[in-house]
């Protein structure tokens, strides 16, 4: 697949290492051309052979699946200024609308999510949740504790999320969809609680959430 990360920080430095190990080609574009550029010369680096490359304002036009490798509300800002270009794409959303200064709640309204609010902005699109109870780097060592990570999909067209799915599960993660978009809600509010813990439990950052059978 053709996978297009909006944003170049640690999240798509996490999210773009699993898309080279399952053998996408990558287009990176970030509003500082120079970050896009940095972080494609060191994924290209890390795999021979990888197809990785920044990319500008129109990084969705080729693109299979776009990834909004972005903090909220910045991915519902950017699906709402590409909402022509993102029309029939697949688009993941990463964010957790979390009080940052805080960690004690969400900022969204109750019966909503960061993910309901993209699917409305950029209403033809097919918007699914997931990587957001990743935290970015276990996601770019690919396993916690020896264990593949859990990516927990949510979204409303069955076909982008079994293509949200095979892009997890070739990068050696474990895909689980949960279903309907809806269920972002939850998501969202699991890792609220999944971060607001890092300090208080000592895990500094390096954690992960994960389903045992």
């Amino acid at each position: 697949m053709i996978v297009t990360i909006v944003g170049a920080g640690n999240m798509a430095r996490g999210i773009g290492t699993r898309a080279v190990a399952g053998g996408h080609c990558i287009r990176l574009h970030d509003r500082s051309q120079a970050k896009a550029e940095e972080l494609a010369t060191a994924l290209a680096q890390n795999t021979s052979g990888a197809d990785v490359t920044a990319v500008g304002v129109d990084a969705a036009a080729d693109a299979d699946l776009v990834v909004l490798a972005l903090p909220y509300p910045a991915g519902r800002d950017v699906a709402a200024s590409w909402a022509g270009p993102l029309a029939g794409k697949t688009v993941i959303d990463i964010s957790n609308p979390v009080n940052f200064d805080t960690f004690d709640s969400l900022v969204v309204p109750p019966g909503t999510s960061a993910a309901e609010q993209i699917a409305a902005t950029a209403p033809e699109s097919r918007v699914v949740k997931a990587f957001n109870t990743t935290f970015a780097g276990p996601l770019a060592a690919g396993q916690v504790a020896g264990r593949p990570l859990d990516v927990f999909i949510a979204g409303d067209d069955d076909t982008a999320r079994r293509t949200v799915s095979d892009l997890v599960s070739s990068g050696g993660l474990r895909p689980l969809d949960v279903g309907p978009l809806h269920w972002a809600r939850e998501l969202e509010a699991f890792q609220l609680l999944h971060m607001s813990s890092q300090e208080r439990l000592g895990l500094n950052w390096s954690s992960a959430i994960a389903i045992l059978p």
